[in-house]
Formats: C-alpha cells, sequence, structure tokens
C-alpha cells in the first residue's frame, strides 16, 4: 500500500490531464525568453514572495490584484465547489505564471492556488503588467502565450472529464508522469513520488479509498508496483491502452 509521502526533489513541470504530452510544459518561458533588459525592467515592477508548502497564494472569489511568475517551487491551482469538494486543475512548476485568466487586476478569482512544496514568486501587479505589455512588446507576446496554454490546459482537462472515465483518467495521468518524470530502469519505468493518493484523487475527479482500490487492483494485475519512494511501471502499453 503506497503511503502519503512525497519523497522526489528532483524538479518536475507542469502536470495536468491531457491527450498531449508536448504541450505540458507550453508558456513555462515568461521571463527565461525575454532580453537580460526586458527581465530587469519586469523584476524591477515587480515583488519577490515565499510562500511555505501548503500556504494559499490567491483564493476563489477574492478580488484579482495580478500574477505570480514561478521561480521555484510548484503551484497548484483547484476549484472548490459549493460543497467544498476540489478538483485539481493543474500543478505549475517554474517559469510558469499564475492568477488568471485574468491579468489586469479586475473582477475576482475564479480558482485558488497554493504551494505544494516552498515556492518563490515574483507578485506583478495588474497595474504593473498593463504598463509592461504596453511598453515592452515581448512580455504582451508573453503574456499571450501564457493564456493560451492556459486555455489549452483547462479545454485539455474538460474535453478529459466529459470524454473519458474515472478509470481512464488515472490511466492516463499514470501515463503522462511516467513519459514527464519517468526513467527507465530494465523493462520498467519508474516514477518517484511526487503525488499522493488524496492528490491523485483530486486530479482524477474520484475519492482517496476510489484511487487506493484502483491502485490496488492494478498492482495485482502486474501492470504497477507501488513502493514509498516510487510508482514502479511495468506495463505502459496496458496504461496507454
Amino acid at each position: 500500500m503506497m503511503h502519503d509521502t512525497e519523497t522526489s526533489d528532483s524538479p518536475v513541470g507542469a502536470i495536468f490531464l491531457s491527450e498531449y504530452f508536448a504541450e505540458l510544459n507550453e508558456g513555462a518561458g515568461f521571463l527565461t525568453d525575454l532580453s537580460p533588459d526586458d527581465q530587469k525592467r519586469v523584476r524591477s515592477l515587480g515583488s519577490r514572495c515565499r510562500f511555505a508548502k501548503g500556504d494559499g497564494i490567491f483564493h476563489q472569489g477574492a478580488p484579482h490584484t495580478g500574477v505570480w511568475i514561478i521561480e521555484s517551487g510548484r503551484v497548484r491551482t483547484y476549484y472548490a465547489g459549493p460543497s467544498g469538494r476540489e478538483i485539481t486543475l493543474a500543478y505549475w512548476s517554474s517559469g510558469h505564471f499564475v492568477g488568471g485568466p485574468e491579468v489586469f487586476a479586475r473582477g475576482r478569482h475564479v480558482w485558488s492556488a497554493d504551494a505544494l512544496e516552498p515556492c518563490e514568486l515574483l507578485f506583478l501587479s495588474g497595474t504593473s503588467l498593463l504598463k509592461l505589455v504596453r511598453e515592452v512588446p515581448d512580455v504582451a507576446v508573453g503574456v499571450i502565450e501564457g493564456l493560451v496554454a492556459k486555455g489549452k490546459s483547462y479545454s485539455a482537462l474538460i474535453q478529459m472529464l466529459g470524454t473519458r472515465s474515472v478509470s481512464e483518467r488515472l490511466s492516463q495521468l499514470l501515463v503522462i508522469l511516467a513519459n514527464t518524470t519517468g526513467r527507465p530502469e530494465g523493462n520498467t519505468i519508474v516514477v518517484d513520488r511526487t503525488v499522493t493518493y488524496e492528490q491523485i484523487a483530486a486530479i482524477v475527479g474520484a475519492t482517496r479509498q476510489w484511487v487506493t482500490q484502483s491502485l490496488d487492483k492494478l498492482k495485482a494485475a502486474g501492470v504497477v508496483e507501488i513502493t514509498r519512494s516510487a510508482i514502479i511501471i511495468h506495463d505502459l502499453q496496458q496504461l496507454e491502452e
């Protein structure tokens, strides 16, 4: 049985339910794609902030104030229903910005974000970002590319939720983890543990108990092996099918 511990310190990219692995990290070059002078300009108008694991970054329904560029660590975005049940929209990694779809501090946040691990972020107020968009063309391009990537990710999530069963979504998530963070070891693919059962449940839209039972079935079928530190995939083809 897998325990709710996280042991991997290796960097990972963005993770969300999608058919296409190549698109997972689109939009991660908001700052790095800028010239050194433009990066300096952006940083001069931003403010650095640090969040401990579990800290809330912004909250669903709160007034929008700006966006946060992830310098290090990972951030989860999620939506909470009236019952309090949460569904994870995505895990965002270094280079991405969070706080959309609004970016100019108008309206309210339509979902929430918290720190999956200790994070260092660069906050840009809506006023500052609007100023940069008007003055620095490459910043405007970066904002557009980032919003396009976010639009694709949430469109992919809607498609997966609407057309795939929960079992298929779990299999797809394991395939995504294998392709993005897994490493070959003999005839297996080893995925270091970066998510708990509860987190998997929030991504695929299920309960923790269902995830436990489903992974136990995959283990009994010889498809995966679960340890405290890794998910070992023995039959990737069966998961893909």
